[in-house]
């Protein structure tokens, strides 16, 4: 079933990995100052990882969490990305978009995002409403 294994699409996974060797210095500097190795208040971050048709650029299981990085190309396809979006999020997915800038000058508010994201997220688990 696709959705046991969070919608992954194996046909993409050479491409995948193809993106991994070529991160964006916004993407590398995300995923080592915040989200490898658990960093993220011990939540465990994928990269470049198929879901569907896509690749996302991060992806935790766990909050069904998708991270994108994104650059001055993303500008031209906002159409697209938005179609993107919506089926991740048909399909169970919450999308936070950041900017490139936002990730060399800013980390420490991406953080913050993610932090009250994974907050939120734990009050709705735990409320009985």
């Amino acid at each position: 079933m696709q959705r046991q294994n969070f919608f992954y699409n194996k046909e993409l996974r050479d491409y995948a990995r193809e993106l991994r060797n070529k991160a964006t210095l916004a993407e590398v500097i995300l995923w080592d100052k915040l989200l490898k190795n658990k960093q993220l208040k011990g939540y465990q971050f994928l990269r470049q990882r198929p879901i569907d048709k896509y690749i996302v650029d991060f992806f935790c299981k766990e909050l069904k969490l998708i991270v994108e990085v994104d650059g001055f190309y993303h500008k031209f396809k906002k159409k697209k990305d938005k179609q993107r979006d919506n089926r991740l999020k048909e399909i169970g997915f919450t999308v936070l978009h950041f900017q490139n800038e936002e990730v060399l000058h800013d980390l420490l508010s991406i953080q913050r995002t993610l932090e009250n994201f994974e907050k939120s997220l734990e009050k709705k688990q735990s409320s009985p409403f």
